[in-house]
């Protein structure tokens, strides 16, 4: 090996030092894919309860009657609770067998700095929906998800992998849309936690690990 190969092997070696340091790499591709099949599984199933509480609209598709809180809103909620706990469940378990692989810490720095850049925004958005469903004011609810999701990754991707950067974006531009035909919320909603979510996976898990 010459002097300038080793000098590159050397160059690649920092740099892999300081990408190791400065971002968390252990995010699963297959986190990504479980978390969308979950979120399609999910969508089906609030359509049902939605099509049961019979729920109607005007020609502007504004509620025009409250929705029943027992037959629609709390099996809604329990849903979206049970989707996010095995979509972050599912994250956290992929997430530590690929580091175990690398021989990488699943904990640090960089991960506290990802989960507090990632939170903020979710937490944030998670009362505004609180505030909206208060309000009776559900035809947003899907848009506002989507939107807050996208910045909190979008918020949290400096972190990680450069492919949550555009996943965010991705995210946001469908809430908007959302926002725009409230009609297809649900719809929209699916496309951005189910199919963007496996597309995303399927994309990370073989360029990174396979």
């Amino acid at each position: 090996m010459d002097t300038n190969t080793k000098k590159i092997e050397d160059l690649k070696d920092i740099k892999s030092m300081m990408e190791r340091s400065s971002r968390f790499l252990s995010l699963s591709g297959l986190s990504g894919i479980s978390a969308g099949i979950f979120a399609l599984i999910g969508g089906f199933i609030a359509y049902f309860i939605m099509d049961m509480g019979k729920i109607k609209y005007d020609e502007h598709f504004y509620l025009l009657q409250p929705l029943p809180f027992e037959n629609v809103l709390l099996p809604l909620l329990i849903l979206g609770s049970s989707v996010l706990i095995l979509a972050l469940g599912s994250a956290l378990f992929f997430s530590m067998r690929k580091a175990r692989k690398q021989g990488m810490s699943l904990w640090g720095h960089t991960t506290r700095r990802l989960l507090t850049h990632l939170f903020i925004p979710l937490i944030t958005g998670g009362f505004f929906i609180l505030i909206l469903i208060d309000s009776n004011d559900v035809t947003l609810v899907a848009s506002a998800t989507l939107i807050f999701y996208g910045l909190a990754l979008v918020n949290a991707g400096k972190y990680t992998f450069g492919e949550v950067h555009y996943l965010g974006i991705s995210e946001i531009i469908l809430g908007i849309l959302a926002g725009i035909f409230v009609h297809y919320g649900l719809v929209f909603w699916v496309l951005g936690f189910g199919v963007l979510h496996i597309v995303y996976g399927s994309v990370m898990y073989f360029r990174y690990e396979r």
